[in-house]
């Protein structure tokens, strides 16, 4: 049976396969440890009985007021434990722990040509709210959409009404 549990430190030595897909955006190990610090109950990871790591999630909460968010930093679940609706109950966790902090929404940045992740998202519950023009640089530099699913404290779905326009990512603190 798959458990989901909180990350530890020595999961940053196993996750290695988990990361291996071309669409999970990997981190240096200092990142991976401050969110570790700060958002632990944000950072989970699903573990086969065998022990092997089948994918994480990791967020965190940010924001003031009425832009007090959860937010998904990464999600990601190895090839071959896809379809196992692991991805689904890893982010019902973040979502759980986001109602229990208050958040008004929960976001998260998906690239314009993951529709699979898309698709999933929307499944959930998420919608568009915006797009962020080259979001993502490197070797294939892509926008994002930023996608956002409102939290019970939102009754009125304020936070889901899309923008009208496109932004860049110095952009973002303003909204």
């Amino acid at each position: 049976m798959t458990t989901v549990r909180p990350f530890r430190c020595d999961d940053l030595f196993r996750f290695n396969a988990v990361n291996l897909d071309p669409l999970t955006e990997t981190y240096g190990l200092p990142f991976y440890m401050q969110y570790l610090a700060h958002w632990p109950e944000y950072f989970q990871v699903a573990e086969a009985p065998s022990g092997d790591l089948m994918g994480y999630i990791m967020g965190k909460s940010e924001g003031d007021q009425k832009n007090w968010h959860g937010h998904v930093t990464a999600l990601t679940v190895a090839p071959e434990f896809r379809r196992l609706h692991l991805s689904t109950r890893l982010m019902q966790h973040l979502e759980e722990v986001s109602e229990r902090k208050n958040a008004w929404f929960v976001d998260l940045f998906v690239r314009q040509s993951n529709t699979i992740a898309i698709d999933m998202y929307r499944k959930l519950g998420y919608e568009k709210y915006r797009t962020v023009l080259g979001y993502y640089t490197g070797d294939h530099d892509e926008d994002a959409y930023d996608m956002r699913k409102s939290q019970s404290r939102d009754a009125k779905r304020e936070y889901m009404k899309p923008l009208d326009h496109d932004v860049r990512p110095e952009d973002l603190e303003s909204g």
